[in-house]
């Protein structure tokens, strides 16, 4: 990919089925090491996963939410942590947009021109002549340990001291690109699931942080490239990928579970599970949940693609649609990954057995933000229109 070479959507599809093996075989290494196996990384960058939402002048795919949420749907299937690693940082990838094209290409041109970041925390960034003075701690890093660049978003202060306000009158927030030498990252993932995405926190104390390495996150004031995907907020991508993510794990549950109940026979029993009615109808009520959720997801995704192209900014209806589809999507998925355990007896209980790792991840990606089930109450509020101090409506 040092060439920028520009690849297609099914170019990224057949890579991703491709590398799928590699990323199952290292997974236990991933988990344990708390970040992506070093033969991992070297497969997404060689296939150009990283670019996948990149602008085009960088071999960028700039692929369609439906597009980009089947690749992380495919790489789920492999190994979690490496399938949130990478959307996460895809996203985080969109910054191109809104920076010069020399700067760009300083820190996406190479190969490895991975960026990762988390959500804002209490920052500041002090304005002096050329840039800002950053210090500040951030957490969940995903994907940082493989990050050229981290990203912390900061409140902006002026020359004065004072805080630096907008022209709505809005404290000024801007996402300051470091170089992943100059941060902190400090262990602090020990979690239940999830865990090869070295989530950690990070921090930095009076860093400079020249001004052409800083931008408005999603500000359209900012962005300099206004491809239709960059139309998008990286909340908005964030909630396709993540819900696919968990789609893929259950959709890998679901067919390992298909293949253990036609063989196993349970102790104490004369009949393979396969024969249990219970069984059947588990598995039935399990695959059309799955194809609905599925379905319902990718929708969404290609009405809103449609819809950008003919009017670039999203409604509040839209934003809803986008909230409803990912959150029912991550919820459907972990509910299929619970009848799958309990339908299976022990074998998911042992930890060589993926099933025990994919049950984790998949319970801790509901705990992240796109998955939260108080999404329910915020979009009802919105058709019963009731007020709602939700911002997840707005960006």
């Amino acid at each position: 990919m040092s060439d920028l070479t520009t690849l297609s959507n099914r170019d990224y599809l057949l890579k991703a089925r491709a590398i799928a093996p590699i990323i199952e075989g290292a997974a236990d290494l991933t988990e344990q090491s708390r970040q992506l196996a070093p033969q991992v990384l070297k497969a997404l960058v060689d296939g150009g996963f990283y670019r996948m939402l990149q602008p085009r002048f960088l071999g960028g795919g700039e692929l369609s939410l439906r597009a980009f949420a089947e690749v992380i749907e495919e790489i789920a299937k492999a190994d979690a942590s490496t399938a949130w690693c990478l959307a996460q940082c895809s996203a985080c990838a969109m910054a191109a947009a809104y920076l010069d094209r020399e700067t760009a290409l300083e820190l996406f041109g190479p190969p490895d021109g991975i960026v990762a970041w988390g959500p804002p925390a209490p920052s500041v960034a002090h304005m002096v002549d050329g840039g800002y003075r950053v210090t500040g701690e951030w957490n969940f890093a995903s994907g940082g340990h493989q990050a050229s660049w981290i990203g912390g978003q900061s409140h902006v202060f002026g020359p004065d001291g004072e805080r630096h306000l907008g022209s709505n009158g809005a404290p000024v927030i801007r996402m300051m690109l470091l170089p992943r030498e100059d941060v902190q990252l400090n262990d602090a993932w020990n979690v239940m699931g999830l865990k090869g995405t070295g989530s950690d926190t990070y921090s930095v104390k009076d860093l400079f942080v020249p001004e052409r390495r800083t931008f408005g996150r999603d500000a359209a004031e900012d962005r300099r490239d206004n491809a239709l995907l960059f139309n998008f907020s990286t909340s908005n991508v964030y909630s396709f990928g993540f819900a696919s993510l968990a789609l893929g794990v259950a959709r890998r549950m679901l067919d390992d579970a298909t293949i253990i109940v036609a063989n196993k026979i349970p102790y104490g029993s004369k009949r393979a599970l396969r024969d249990n009615n219970v069984v059947q109808a588990h598995i039935g009520r399990s695959e059309a949940a799955w194809r609905a959720a599925r379905t319902y997801l990718h929708m969404t995704a290609e009405n809103l693609w449609q819809s950008m192209s003919e009017e670039p900014t999203l409604s509040v209806d839209q934003k809803i649609e986008i909230r409803l589809a990912s959150t029912w999507a991550i919820q459907q998925a972990a509910e299929i990954a619970d009848v799958i355990y309990h339908m299976i007896g022990s074998t998911a209980v042992f930890e060589n057995h993926p099933f025990e790792r994919r049950f984790r991840d998949i319970h801790s990606v509901t705990q992240q933000l796109q998955g939260r089930q108080s999404h329910y109450e915020n979009v009802g509020q919105a058709l019963l229109g009731v007020e709602t101090d939700s911002a997840l409506f707005t960006t």
